[in-house]
């Protein structure tokens, strides 16, 4: 029963890293296919290419994932389990209603769901938690908004001596970049959630002796979140794209190249962060530098809305599921 308990966990994570996947095209994708940089086809196909290659970069958010949220020592498949299933089931109600909430978030409210309801207060480590998870939620997107906001008014003072035409058609092409460069951080950080949680599967079942990141897991982990984002996530690109900010090429570029490296940094540094929420930021600040008006906060506030919900909404789903898979187990 144990081995087919960890076969079960094994797809359904991969599982989630497909919804994942799909649930965050709009991440790369919403603003070059806004600004017709891209046609959406091809820029959903980049973005695949770029979200596996950037599943190889780095394990640190995966070893953040597998041994900093809950308590390895308590938690167990089951667990691991309930956390992603309630992860998915939250994925799928925002992405049918349109809200680029946060994947990563989804998860990790999950895990610690699952945790509190299999060992109660102790099941998760709430230093860990603050430290790698609630921290970088408030600062990432905010930095992301500033450093969007001080590059776009670089670019426009640039623009000055450059005609409209000229300055559309050369921003078009840096998309091709910028865009790029969105999905290969998001795999990098995106992915090794997927990877961290198969890892720590593996490490409860004894089926590795010690905690570490199998290439299998990494290329499984990359190829699904690929397959993801290739099938795409048309209802929150249009959100993400024109609803919140109505995007020009330069806008569209100073966000990705700013969401991009916000991420990237927080890879390394280990931190699971919210793609989502850093590249939402980024659209803002860009949005920002021609007047607070130009953003639309009404529909910025449902999304902030749907970030607050995320944790508690997926660890309430994973908490009820618990004991159904406990018992079927």
């Amino acid at each position: 029963m144990n081995d087919v308990l960890l076969v079960v966990v094994v797809v359904v994570a991969l599982g989630f890293d497909f919804t994942n996947g799909f649930h965050d095209t709009a991440n790369a994708v919403a603003t070059s296919v806004s600004t017709r940089a891209l046609s959406p086809r091809l820029a959903v196909l980049v973005a695949a290419i770029a979200n596996l290659a950037g599943a190889f970069v780095t394990t640190a958010v995966a070893k953040t994932v597998g041994k900093g949220i809950i308590d390895t020592g308590l938690a167990n498949e089951k667990t691991i389990l309930a956390a992603l299933i309630g992860a998915i089931a939250w994925n799928l109600i925002t992405w049918w209603f349109g809200l680029p909430s946060s994947s990563s978030h989804a998860l990790i409210g999950g895990l610690i769901g699952a945790a509190l309801a299999q060992s109660g207060a102790k099941g998760v480590q709430w230093h860990g938690l603050a430290h790698n998870v609630a921290i970088p939620a408030l600062i990432a997107p905010a930095i992301a908004f500033t450093g969007a906001f001080l590059l776009l008014l670089a670019i426009y003072w640039l623009l000055v001596w450059i005609t409209p035409g000229v300055a559309n058609r050369t921003f078009r092409l840096g998309q091709l970049a910028s865009g790029t460069w969105v999905a290969f951080t998001h795999g990098a950080n995106d992915a090794q959630k997927t990877m961290g949680v198969i890892a720590l599967a593996l490490f409860e079942s004894n089926h590795i002796s010690h905690f570490y990141i199998p290439t299998w897991v990494i290329v499984a982990a990359g190829l699904a979140i690929a397959a993801g984002t290739y099938v795409g996530g048309w209802r929150i690109m249009r959100t993400l794209g024109q609803r919140v900010f109505s995007m020009e090429p330069a806008s569209g570029f100073a966000a990705q190249m700013t969401a991009g490296a916000t991420i990237y940094v927080a890879t390394h540094m280990g931190y699971p962060l919210s793609t989502t929420h850093v590249i939402s930021g980024a659209v803002m600040g860009s949005g920002a530098t021609k007047r607070l008006s130009a953003v639309r906060w009404g529909v910025a506030g449902n999304i902030v809305g749907a970030w607050l919900l995320t944790i508690p909404a997926a660890g309430l789903v994973a908490a009820a599921l618990y004991w159904p898979i406990a018992g079927i187990f």
